[in-house]
C-alpha cells in the first residue's frame, strides 16, 4: 500500500497509508491500489444527496443558478458569498434559517469568522459548512409535507437518499450519523469511487438526458466544476486541485482523509482514502492518484503550499510526499 510521509528536514515524522480506486466509463476498475477498507462517505456524497433533494422538489430549479447547486453540494467555508447563496435557496423555497438542523459553528474561513465576532454577532447554522446541503433537504421536506426535522434515518427524504445511493454504488451501505446530524453511509472505498464514476458519466452526457437522474447529476457536477470556490473556499485543497487541472474536474473532500473526483471527459470516477484520517496528507495522495489515473491532468503549482510544512514564522521546514 502506498503511503504519504511527513518529513521535517530529513526526519520522517509520520506515515499515512492510503488507497486509490477508480472506474472508467464502462464501470470497469482501472486503478485498485491499497486496501478496500470500509469508510464513511461523509461530505463526499453531497452531490448525490442534492440530486435526491432536487428530485423531491420536482426538479424545480427555476430561479436557481449553477451557483446555488454548487453551494448545495458544498462543504463551504462560510464566506459571504456562500452565506448569501444559502439565504437565497431558503428564500426561494420559503424556508427559514431557524429551521436548519446542521448546528452552529464558526466559518472555516478565519477572516469571515473574525468579521462575525467584530460585528458582535453569533455563529448560526448558516455558518455551518453543510448549510447548503441542509437548505435543500429542508426545502424538499417542506415541499412534500414531510417532518421538517429531516435528520432521522427513517425520514422519507433520508430513506430515498439511502435507496438511491445503493443503486449508484451497486452496494447496500450501512448508515451512521454524519457530523452535521444527517445520515451518512459506510461502504468500501471502491464503492465511493463507483458513485463518483456515475457523477462523471452523467457530466459527460447531455443536460437534456431522458434519464432524470443523469440530468440531475449532470447539472450538479458541472455546477461544482464551474464554481469550485463555492463548493470549497479560499485556500483549501479541493479548490486548488480544481483550479490547477488541465481539463474539467469536479472534486469533493469528505472527512477523515476521503477525497473524491469526477473526470467528465474520461467518464472516470476516483476515490482516495488516507487511512489515518489525516487531511494534511491528502494533497500528496490526491496528486499521486491523479497522476496514476490521468497523467498530466493536474499541474502542480509552485510552490505547492498544501505539501509544504512550515513553522510558526512561515519558514519551510519540511514537506509531505508519497513514500
Amino acid at each position: 500500500m502506498p503511503d504519504v510521509r511527513q518529513l521535517r528536514g530529513d526526519c520522517v515524522e509520520s506515515i499515512h497509508p492510503f488507497s486509490v480506486f477508480a472506474f472508467d466509463a464502462d464501470g470497469r476498475s482501472i486503478v485498485a491500489v491499497g486496501d478496500d477498507r470500509e469508510t464513511a462517505f461523509r461530505s463526499a456524497c453531497k452531490p448525490h444527496q442534492l440530486a435526491v433533494s432536487l428530485s423531491l422538489l420536482g426538479d424545480d430549479i427555476h430561479g436557481l443558478t449553477p451557483r446555488h447547486l454548487a453551494v448545495g453540494s458544498a462543504s463551504h467555508s462560510g464566506e459571504p458569498a456562500h452565506l448569501a447563496l444559502v439565504r437565497e435557496i431558503l428564500a426561494r423555497y420559503e424556508c427559514s434559517a431557524d429551521e436548519l438542523r446542521c448546528g452552529a459553528h464558526p466559518p472555516v474561513h478565519t477572516p469571515s469568522a473574525e468579521a462575525v465576532l467584530r460585528a458582535g454577532e453569533s455563529f448560526t447554522d448558516l455558518h455551518n459548512n453543510c448549510s447548503g446541503k441542509h437548505s435543500f433537504m429542508l426545502a424538499a421536506s417542506a415541499r412534500n409535507g414531510f417532518e421538517r426535522d429531516y435528520r432521522a434515518p427513517t425520514h422519507p427524504l433520508q430513506q430515498r437518499i439511502a435507496r438511491q445511493m445503493s443503486e449508484w454504488m451497486a452496494f447496500v451501505p450501512r448508515v451512521v450519523v454524519d457530523g452535521c446530524g444527517v445520515p451518512s453511509f459506510v461502504q468500501p472505498v471502491s464503492r465511493a469511487a463507483l458513485a463518483w464514476q456515475k457523477l462523471a458519466l452523467a457530466m459527460g452526457e447531455g443536460s437534456a438526458s431522458a434519464d432524470p437522474w443523469t440530468s440531475r447529476l449532470h447539472r450538479i457536477g458541472w455546477a461544482m466544476a464551474e464554481h469550485p470556490e463555492l463548493t470549497s473556499g479560499t485556500g483549501r485543497l479541493d479548490l486548488a486541485i480544481a483550479r490547477n487541472a488541465r481539463e474539467p474536474i469536479a472534486v469533493k473532500i469528505g472527512a477523515m482523509g476521503l477525497f473524491c473526483i469526477a473526470l467528465p471527459e474520461r467518464r472516470a470516477g476516483i476515490a482516495v482514502k488516507v487511512h489515518s484520517g489525516s487531511t494534511d496528507a491528502l494533497a500528496a495522495a490526491v496528486e499521486w492518484a491523479l497522476a496514476k489515473v490521468a497523467p498530466g491532468v493536474f499541474v502542480r503549482p509552485d510552490p505547492w503550499e498544501h505539501t509544504i510544512v512550515r513553522n510558526v514564522v512561515g519558514a519551510e521546514v519540511g514537506r509531505w510526499t508519497v513514500g
